[in-house]
């Protein structure tokens, strides 16, 4: 074959395209996947942020507004009318401190007892630790509804019933708050360490505060939005616990608005809204802890 020859049936490496240029086959393919997968997060997005949206513009609207064909997303005719309702006709601010301090005392003491439960399991071997452990995990398998009524029970066994007391008791050392804690410890706390601890004459509960915890951190933060959201949000305990109306909490009160007949939607809408305030505001405030707690057990290194 002549140099020639070579020539023609021989295209030169600089001007062939590139398998993942934008215009070769495999750049076009790698682009349509990339729209589609933007298209789907944008959907699942919208689904997301909409209803909040939706509940934000419905309380600034009248009741005829809110239901007005074809529904509009921003007001018309905007008005405080039901935040102003919700603050002097209705008990809003007294459900809304009632579900804030019951939920910070069950967050503070849940994530101690938690941390305390994950450390012993952790770190510690006794005689029937794996039994514990395991009858404790297997209980996270068990729904909440099974367990209503034999802790109903119980906490009127005690005469606890209708009380601030019984809103807490029952959530104050959860099965996986204790799975979560242990997990990070084995992970993020080396034995080595404890240990050395030991030999150096630190007692088990200097330790645990000054040496466990501030390791614990990210799982701690990610750990106390959990519980507290959960705690903020129940709605079927405290039904079933609480008779009194002076001693509901936000949902319980919210769920008081609605009849078989009537509801005020402006104003659920408008006391929605102020609920969803502090759970953002510790969104907020702990989104460096929560993330970081949540990805930690992702990265191995």
């Amino acid at each position: 074959m002549s140099v020639t020859d070579v020539s023609t049936h021989t295209t030169p490496r600089a001007d062939r395209p590139h398998p993942n240029s934008p215009g070769s086959a495999g750049g076009r393919g790698r682009a349509a996947r990339r729209a589609l997968l933007y298209l789907g997060l944008a959907i699942v997005l919208l689904g997301s942020v909409l209803p909040m949206v939706w509940a934000v513009s419905g309380s600034f609207k009248s009741i005829d507004e809110i239901f007005a064909i074809p529904p509009h997303l921003i007001p018309k005719h905007a008005t405080f009318a039901n935040y102003v309702t919700v603050f002097t006709d209705i008990s809003l601010p007294k459900w809304l401190w009632t579900s804030l301090w019951t939920a910070l005392v069950s967050t503070t003491i849940s994530v101690i007892f938690s941390t305390m439960g994950g450390y012993a399991f952790a770190k510690f071997r006794f005689r029937g630790s794996q039994i514990l452990f395991d009858i404790m995990f297997s209980s996270m398998m068990i729904p909440v509804t099974v367990l209503v009524i034999p802790l109903f029970v119980q906490i009127a066994g005690m005469g606890l019933g209708n009380s601030y007391v019984a809103l807490i008791l029952p959530w104050l050392a959860p099965a996986f708050g204790i799975f979560m804690m242990r997990q990070f410890i084995v992970q993020a706390v080396p034995t080595q360490m404890i240990e050395a601890a030991r030999i150096d004459g630190a007692g088990e509960l200097s330790i645990f505060f000054r040496i466990v915890l501030p390791v614990l951190r990210p799982a701690l933060g990610a750990l106390a939005v959990w519980l507290f959201l959960t705690s903020y949000n129940n709605f079927m305990w405290p039904l079933i616990v609480i008779a009194d109306a002076n001693k509901y909490t936000l949902p319980l009160g919210l769920n008081s608005l609605t009849s078989a007949y009537t509801a005020d939607y402006g104003v659920i809408l408008a006391g929605s809204v102020i609920a969803a305030i502090p759970t953002v505001a510790l969104f907020i405030a702990l989104r460096k802890q929560l993330i970081s707690g949540l990805t930690l057990g992702a990265v191995k290194g």
